[in-house]
């Protein structure tokens, strides 16, 4: 086989661009942190460059002192040094590095390499699960895209983690959330004392709302929605498998501008009210509300379309019941339907994981608590599966007195029990209800239509 030939079959790498940013490192101290943001050891084609760059990251980690002696003296600890080649190889990196001054260029170098080596690995990876027939088109399709996403992500290949590996992502965590001028870590949810109970809408949550029908579940989801569309910076994503996108559109403009929803409905404005239209239309044009009223999607759907939206924030699934199984089956008369919901709400949480972002999802519920004396929900009420409640870190549930009780005494009050919490502790938050907006507010804020 020619020479050509075997250099052209190698998979990408720079074995130069891999010893100046080592060399780099060892030569200047100063540039360490800016190369182990950017670099894992995974990154490094060659044994021996990996293992001197895993020396280099665990010290970094400990805030050791690293030069070329302390590197060779940690990795006799580690055991990679080999006597009769490690310590020259070391010397010599040192001494082909004329300057650290260049280091971000070695680095982009080694990383577009590490880049095309895990789409070369994946693609091979593909061909032969089309070879094998491991699975139908569809499946091979999510499969691909879904090796594709992690690499764009940077999680391609991931297993097995050390301790002081993860520690960077935490210490990372931990010093954006004390830069932060936030009171919460998570997302907003616009309700200031719902914000107090459950620390906002957190990374790789599964949220789920569930209520009875008529009690407000799209209306609160849609506040959510409407609040961190507009203050988040990010894009949010409303899966409606229940209401039309006009509907919801509807919805978002009388939240927006405070036109009574029946006038929207009906279209029986006064001229005023296509000012305040106007006003609201605009605003939220100005947000990245993403929506979303195909019926039969699936969760492999939706983490498909999340995928490619850049920035996202937020999403939301009007409601988990209605949903297909996690696998695009159809749902047939011999399958189990707890079974399908379980593979649905564990899909879900998956999802949640895998977009980094909190995943806000409504449920019904049985309808259990209507025969008891106090109506509020419980978590066995919760429709079809107990699985729900096992994958969710955060179930809520609204209450309203007045829809059971015409005389209540809180009329157009609302409790949003936080029945668990894996974020602190579980309780009731009151909201005020404003049934002509279909919309929640503060109890000490609540919101007045403008003067006309």
């Amino acid at each position: 086989m020619a020479e050509e030939e075997i250099l052209y079959r190698q998979m990408p790498h720079s074995v130069e661009a891999e010893q100046s940013v080592l060399g780099s490192m060892l030569i200047d101290a100063q540039c360490i942190p800016e190369v182990i943001e950017q670099l894992i050891p995974d990154d490094f084609y060659t044994k021996q460059n990996r293992d001197i760059y895993e020396a280099i990251y665990a010290m970094f980690t400990l805030s050791l002192p690293i030069d070329a002696v302390t590197v060779l003296d940690r990795m006799r600890q580690d055991g990679t040094y080999e006597e009769n080649t490690t310590r020259s190889y070391v010397l010599q990196i040192v001494d082909v590095t004329p300057t650290s001054a260049n280091v971000a260029e070695y680095v982009s170098i080694v990383k577009d390499k590490a880049l095309l080596r895990r789409i070369a690995q994946t693609s091979a990876d593909i061909t032969a699960m089309v070879q094998n027939n491991d699975g139908s088109g569809e499946d091979i399709l999510d499969a691909a895209e879904q090796r594709i996403y992690d690499i764009r992500q940077g999680r391609a290949g991931r297993g097995l983690t050390h301790i002081s590996m993860v520690m960077q992502d935490v210490y990372a965590r931990l010093e954006e959330l004390a830069a932060s001028d936030a009171a919460i870590p998570g997302l907003s949810t616009g309700l200031t004392a719902l914000d107090r109970s459950i620390a906002g809408l957190n990374r790789s949550d599964l949220i789920l709302l569930a209520a009875r029908p008529g009690m407000g579940k799209t209306s609160l989801a849609l506040n959510i929605l409407l609040h961190a569309g507009k203050h988040s910076g990010k894009s949010v994503v409303f899966f409606s498998l229940e209401m039309s996108r006009e509907q919801l559109a509807m919805r978002l403009l009388s939240n927006e501008c405070f036109i009574d929803n029946k006038k929207l409905v009906t279209g029986k404005l006064d001229p005023e009210d296509w000012g305040n239209i106007a006003v609201a239309s605009s605003a939220l044009n100005q947000t990245s509300i993403l929506i979303d009223d195909n019926p039969s999607l699936t969760v492999a759907d939706m983490l498909a379309k999340c995928r490619r939206v850049k920035n996202l924030g937020l999403v939301c699934v009007d409601y988990l019941q209605l949903m297909t199984s996690a696998g695009g089956r159809n749902n047939a008369s011999n399958e189990n339907r707890q079974q399908i919901v379980s593979d649905i709400s564990r899909s879900m949480k998956i999802m949640a994981k895998e977009l980094n972002v909190p995943v806000l999802c409504l449920s019904q519920l049985s309808r259990a608590s209507e025969a008891r004396k106090d109506k509020r929900p419980l978590l066995s009420d919760l429709r079809e599966s107990g699985a729900i409640e096992q994958d969710a870190d955060i179930v809520m549930f609204i209450y309203r007195d007045s829809y059971y009780n015409q005389d209540s005494q809180v009329q157009n009050q609302a409790e949003i029990i936080v029945a668990k919490n894996r974020h602190g502790e579980t309780g009731t938050v009151l909201v005020q209800w404003l049934p002509q907006f279909t919309t929640f507010s503060n109890l000490e804020t609540q919101r007045e239509a403008p003067p006309p």
